[in-house]
């Protein structure tokens, strides 16, 4: 018989860096979940992306036990590191950044990310990126 899930947390953390302080702790011990099997075993699958920020979507069962599933660096982050820019405008829309985003970039970036979208259409997933490149004061052409 399959374990009854109890809840789902989405956590946005560094790769290799997961301790049991916040945000980590409290999220984790309320549900009653082992925090520092949780920190090792993200640490451990994420130790060869050191530097990256990784979203894992964590499950946790009734029974207090859990498993988590690794996902893709946000949008932002791929921009960023395509541009190579340390971060967005703090003013987007009024002030940009002194960056372009090509159309290749902005497809190869939606092609990277695909499996984490919602959708199956190329196009949606370039419109998604590019919306995410304008909220950072990127132009895209």
């Amino acid at each position: 018989m399959a374990k009854k899930v109890k809840t789902v947390i989405k956590l946005v953390l560094e790769a290799g860096k997961a301790n049991p302080a916040p945000p980590i702790g409290p999220v984790l011990g309320q549900h009653g979940v082992a925090i520092m099997e949780f920190c090792k075993a993200y640490n451990e699958r994420t130790k060869d992306r050191m530097g990256e920020v990784i979203p894992a979507l964590v499950t946790i069962y009734e029974d207090r036990s859990f498993d988590f599933v690794l996902k893709k660096a946000p949008v932002a982050d791929f921009i960023k590191k395509a541009l190579k820019i340390d971060k967005g405008s703090g003013t987007a829309g009024r002030q940009n950044v002194k960056q372009t985003l090509s159309d290749e970039q902005v497809t190869a970036i939606a092609k990277e990310k695909m499996e984490d979208f919602n959708t199956t259409d190329i196009e949606a997933a370039k419109k998604i990126v590019a919306g995410t490149a304008r909220s950072m004061g990127v132009t895209v052409q």
